[in-house]
């Protein structure tokens, strides 16, 4: 019974959130004009800075001759893209849309309207498509700090790597939020446009839609 009622309240609040899309415009999260300003910055402002953190990191783990060959750095490089894809996925389906989890709880509903709602509520504002630099900069810090102590001095080459997936998946998701999409991204922008419109609860990859399948997330085929 408390299953059935907890569902019931999720798919109100999916729909309420469906009716309150726009397509023009761009919304606010904070009163304060400098905590707002943070939460917003062209895609090639934040793009420039974390393509530069990558070079430097990468150029760390060559100085430092990490790799004992550069079939070993290219396979960490490549493994690191890998992993993002499944960041990417669980990120967005656990704490993005944690409200869905934890709607009894007012502080879950905070997280995720501050770090993705506004995002679902204006889907083509084009300043928030991409991680702002200064949240952006401590979140790239904290992995940083828990990549390392798991992979030490290999941190070098994981990190750019992993960096360069989320290049990647900003990339696509810019794209598939542009009114012309490329026609080789149709399948995400499909993907993707079903997840914004019609099924907030399932395809939660933009990048790719492996883990969807891998995790039971996609939305029907019709």
């Amino acid at each position: 019974m408390a299953l059935r009622v907890y569902k019931t309240q999720i798919k109100r609040e999916v729909a309420m959130s469906q009716k309150a899309i726009k397509n023009e415009g761009q919304g606010t999260i904070f009163n304060n004009n400098v905590l707002e300003l943070m939460t917003k910055a062209p895609a090639y402002v934040s793009a420039t800075i974390y393509i530069c953190i990558a070079v430097g990191l990468l150029y760390m783990g060559y100085a430092n001759e990490i790799a004992p060959s550069l079939a070993i750095a290219i396979a960490v490089f490549l493994g690191a893209m890998f992993f993002w894809t499944f960041f990417e996925y669980f990120f967005h389906r656990y704490i993005n849309h944690i409200d869905e989890y934890f709607p009894e709880f007012k502080i879950a509903h905070t997280i995720a309207h501050t770090i993705h709602g506004i995002h679902h509520e204006y889907p083509r504002d084009k300043e928030r498509l991409m991680m702002p630099p200064i949240p952006g900069l401590i979140i790239v810090g904290l992995l940083y700090l828990a990549f390392s102590m798991v992979l030490g001095q290999w941190v070098y080459l994981f990190m750019p790597g992993f960096m360069t997936g989320y290049l990647l998946y900003a990339s696509v998701h810019i794209a598939v939020h542009k009114r012309k999409v490329p026609k080789v991204l149709k399948t995400q922008y499909r993907h993707h446009a079903l997840h914004h419109y019609k099924y907030p609860d399932k395809a939660f990859g933009v990048s790719t839609t492996f883990w969807d399948r891998v995790f039971g997330t996609m939305p029907p085929e019709k």
